[in-house]
C-alpha cells in the first residue's frame, strides 16, 4: 500500500513539474514576442532588414512554438493532475519539457547566425524537438485512449 501512494505522488510530481515549466517558459516566449514586437517596432536593422528576413522569420519561429510548447506544458500537467485514473508517466513529462526547450532553440540559433539565407546550424535542434513531442504526444493519447 505504501508504494502505491509513493507511486502516486512520484506521478503527481511529474503533472506539477510540466505545469510549473509551462508556465515559466509562457512567460519567457511572451517576453521574447515583446522583444520581437520592439525591434520590430524601432526598424533594428539586424532584424528587419530585407536581407535578414531569414533571421526574422527563425526567430518569430521561436516564438511561436515555444508559446504553443509552453501551453502544451500547462495541458499535459493538468491532464495528469484531473484526469481520473491518467498519470503522465515519466517519459512522457521529460519529452514534452525537453521538447518545449529544444525546439524554440533550434529555431532561435538557427536564427542568430545565417548564411546566404540559410539558417545556423542550430536548426539541426529542431528535428529532435520534433520527435520527442511527438513522442509525448502520442504516449499521452494512446494512454487517454486506454481509460474508456
Amino acid at each position: 500500500m505504501i508504494r502505491q501512494s509513493a507511486r502516486a505522488l512520484s506521478t503527481m510530481h511529474h503533472s506539477v513539474r510540466n505545469m510549473r515549466f509551462g508556465w515559466w517558459s509562457l512567460l519567457v516566449f511572451l517576453s521574447l514576442g515583446g522583444v520581437l514586437e520592439t525591434l520590430h517596432g524601432f526598424k533594428v536593422g539586424w532584424y528587419v532588414d530585407v536581407g535578414n528576413e531569414t533571421r526574422r522569420l527563425m526567430f518569430t519561429l521561436a516564438h511561436a512554438h515555444g508559446t504553443l510548447l509552453a501551453l502544451v506544458n500547462i495541458a499535459a500537467g493538468l491532464t495528469g493532475h484531473k484526469a481520473d485514473r491518467f498519470r503522465l508517466r515519466p517519459s512522457v513529462s521529460f519529452a514534452l519539457i525537453w521538447a518545449a526547450i529544444l525546439l524554440p532553440a533550434g529555431f532561435f540559433l538557427g536564427g542568430i547566425v545565417i548564411y546566404d539565407g540559410d539558417p545556423g546550424l542550430g536548426v539541426w535542434l529542431v528535428p529532435i524537438g520534433a520527435a520527442l513531442l511527438f513522442y509525448g504526444i502520442a504516449r499521452i493519447a494512446f494512454d487517454l485512449r486506454k481509460l474508456k
